[in-house]
């Protein structure tokens, strides 16, 4: 953790409200590239994001900077998340939010359409597998960082990842993506 950021957890965690913006404009990028990569709505990323920092203000003072910041709000995201699936049961898909959303002529080119075909294959893959994979290729997160943040062993983490990334290269090599030569992804 910089030491700047734990500056400006103490502030925050003290009511300095100007630390506790500038803490959070820091970090949102972040928490929201994430959730949409987890719910692959707009919508519904926008209301996870917004139960996220609220649960982050109330709960801040029980903050304890042993990560940084971005790690806690994705660990509320994460758990704000799956509450959302036990209340609905349904996860929303990415061609809903894709047909909702306006696209211009750039988004419709050849590359985005395959990024579009791989974003809804890692939203196909079942959340337990497709939390692991984002935070791994999408954010960097270390094994023992992300079985802190699911709260599993680094053994669970390792097997889902794998198992995640072997789904993904089958089902891109089956549309057609990936060759049969190309083996990462």
């Amino acid at each position: 953790m910089r030491l700047d950021e734990l500056r400006l957890i103490n502030e925050a965690k003290r009511g300095n409200k100007e630390a506790l913006t500038r803490l959070i404009e820091e970090n949102i990028d972040i928490l929201i590239g994430f959730v949409f990569k987890m719910t692959g709505d707009s919508h519904l990323s926008q209301d996870i994001v917004q139960e996220t920092l609220l649960k982050a203000i109330i709960n801040l003072d029980k903050f304890l900077p042993k990560a940084k910041f971005s790690t806690w709000l994705i660990k509320i995201a994460i758990n704000v998340y799956r509450d959302y699936l036990k209340k609905n049961k349904k996860e929303s898909s990415l061609e809903e939010s894709l047909k909702a959303s306006e696209q211009s002529v750039e988004e419709s080119a050849i590359s985005n359409h395959e990024y579009s075909q791989i974003l809804a294959t890692i939203q196909s893959l079942p959340y337990k597998f497709r939390v692991v994979f984002i935070l791994k290729h999408f954010y960097g997160y270390k094994y023992n960082e992300i079985a802190k943040i699911l709260h599993c062993p680094v053994g669970t983490v390792r097997s889902r990842l794998h198992y995640a990334v072997k789904f993904l290269i089958d089902e891109l090599k089956r549309k057609g993506i990936l060759d049969n030569e190309d083996k990462k992804i």
